[in-house]
């Protein structure tokens, strides 16, 4: 079986080492990989929020699995790309659609998922720059220590611990103003 992982990361040069060992693969690509990665299997230079060229290399190379780990990717709807290909008929993609993988494109999203379904989860409430008073009014209110989040993909950041009310504040200020990019403007 020939398999594509996609990503450059720690967990991607995990998840490389591990699909190697597998009697099932005959071929691993790994796009764009990293140092590590080549150790396990073939980097390839594929960006991969390009799902044109990765549908070019899977259609090239035979791929028969592709492993996707990072969020992004899954977020902006890859699953949901080559599930409606005509040119690929057939590919095991593991990660979720461009909806399943909301839960971690918005943590607003996932907190109203959790409440719907009545998944316990700790309280929350959402703000942007416009709502910026209702926020620190909410933040006076609130003991600490306080989790602030991004919204969106922050690349492994986004989420910051306050142990004082002070602290949550400022970050609160700086979040919201773009500390994370576009991810942090809720």
């Amino acid at each position: 079986m020939n398999i594509l992982l996609l990503g450059s990361g720690g967990r991607e040069h995990a998840l490389a080492y591990k699909i190697s060992q597998s009697p099932h693969c005959t071929k691993l690509f790994i796009a764009p990989g990293n140092p590590g990665t080549e150790k396990h299997g073939e980097n390839v230079p594929i960006n991969i929020l390009d799902f044109n060229d990765i549908e070019k290399f899977v259609l090239h190379n035979g791929i028969d699995m592709m492993v996707v780990g990072p969020e992004e990717p899954l977020v902006k709807g890859i699953f949901d790309f080559f599930e409606n290909s005509d040119q690929v008929p057939s590919i095991s993609i593991i990660g979720p659609s461009a909806a399943g993988a909301m839960l971690e494109g918005s943590k607003q999203f996932a907190k109203e998922f959790m409440q719907r379904h009545s998944i316990p989860s700790a309280a929350y409430a959402s703000f942007t720059l416009e709502t910026i008073d209702e926020a620190h009014s909410y933040l006076e209110k609130h003991t600490v220590p306080v989790v602030l989040k991004a919204d969106g993909l922050a690349a492994g950041k986004g989420v910051l611990v306050c142990e004082t009310v002070d602290a949550a504040h400022l970050q609160l200020d700086e979040m919201l103003k773009g500390k994370f990019g576009n991810a942090s403007t809720k």
